[in-house]
């Protein structure tokens, strides 16, 4: 058995190729609006390393299944959600040297925007009974939540 240098230096390729296809599906929305502000983002996404340690992890602790590409999904989208309120928070026009969801569609797009994409992500889970992973996810949301506004409160 031979392995190309490709592989060994993308060693999930495959998942990550596999995993934007479903990562863009659960963006998706019949809300035209909606629809072009997640097109923009997905245009501009980021390094998705987040996904990445997920399928990493999952390889090391049993295999990769059709649960880690929701777990990679959720944590993509919690994590873009919480990107795209950021930037209202912190009235930022610009995210990756692109304009942000707020400069362009203002605040209250922006925020419904990414509430939007949290729903998405929690619905994830919980249309596939993950409870587990969707404790473990709000767990972590709360919590940063909590030390932002303890931030904001301290400052």
């Amino acid at each position: 058995m031979s392995i190309s240098l490709d592989e060994i230096k993308h060693p999930i390729r495959k998942e990550m190729d596999e995993f934007e296809l479903k990562f863009r599906k659960a963006m998706q929305s019949t809300v035209p609006l909606l629809d072009r502000i997640m097109h923009y983002i997905v245009k501009r996404k980021g390094k998705q390393m987040r996904p990445m340690f997920v399928f990493l992890s999952a390889g090391l602790n049993g295999g990769i299944t059709e649960s880690t590409y929701r777990a990679a999904s959720l944590i993509e989208l919690l994590h873009t959600a919480t990107l795209v309120h950021d930037d209202v928070v912190d009235d930022s026009n610009l995210r990756r040297g692109f304009f942000s969801i707020n400069a362009i569609w203002k605040n209250k797009i922006a925020v419904l925007v990414g509430d939007y994409l949290l729903s998405r992500g929690l619905l994830l889970s919980v249309e596939h009974e993950e409870f587990e992973l969707l404790k473990i996810v709000s767990t972590a949301v709360r919590k940063m939540s909590e030390g932002e506004l303890l931030q904001i409160e301290k400052s």
